[in-house]
């Protein structure tokens, strides 16, 4: 089985998360920028209904999602940034029904299958001519990739991923010879 890298340019990504909602389809962009956003397992994802992540009382987007991931079984709150929550609340605007499947399938009323997950994902990123590969599992990395070179700690990014050692985070964060080059070379005393 293949390795999947982090999309490492902040514009691909930008792109990705805007390909589906130029086309007006919104829970295909939802799933994208939430795979990106959140740092979620897809089979995570996936699972998420409108009542997590929508306030029916108050009629708004909620600011933090509560999850209890299916592999680890541990809980994790995770704040939802601007970008996510204008995904949202047009999607919402479209699609919100308590009970229902936050990515759904129009057919079933269910969540697409993660098959489905990685084809609209893979459809968009060749739509873009992406040259790498790209899957769910790569959002969920360039999460970690971007947070890293956004400064965030190492350890915070291993407690988001819930990973039991470092030597996993340190293998999602995809570290290129690229970055260990930028290293040494901006330090300047």
């Amino acid at each position: 089985m293949a390795t999947t890298e982090p999309i490492r340019n902040k514009g691909y990504v930008r792109e990705l998360s805007e390909y589906y909602l130029k086309l007006g389809q919104l829970r295909n962009c939802c799933l994208i920028v939430l795979s990106i956003h959140t740092a979620l397992r897809v089979s995570d994802l996936l699972r998420l209904t409108w009542d997590d992540v929508y306030d029916f009382t108050r009629g708004k987007i909620r600011r933090h999602i509560a999850v209890t991931e299916k592999k680890t079984g541990k809980a994790k709150s995770i704040a939802l940034n601007k970008h996510a929550v204008y995904v949202l609340t047009l999607h919402a605007r479209q699609s919100a029904k308590q009970g229902g499947a936050l990515i759904e399938n129009a057919r079933t009323d269910r969540p697409i299958s993660r098959i489905q997950a990685y084809r609209i994902i893979r459809a968009a990123a060749e739509a873009l001519g992406f040259e790498s590969r790209v899957s769910c599992h790569s959002l969920r990395k360039t999460f970690g990739y971007h947070a890293w070179k956004g400064g965030v700690s190492p350890a915070v990014i291993m407690e988001i991923y819930n990973h039991s050692s470092f030597s996993v985070t340190k293998r999602y964060l995809g570290v290129s010879q690229d970055d260990k080059d930028d290293a040494y070379l901006r330090l300047d005393f």
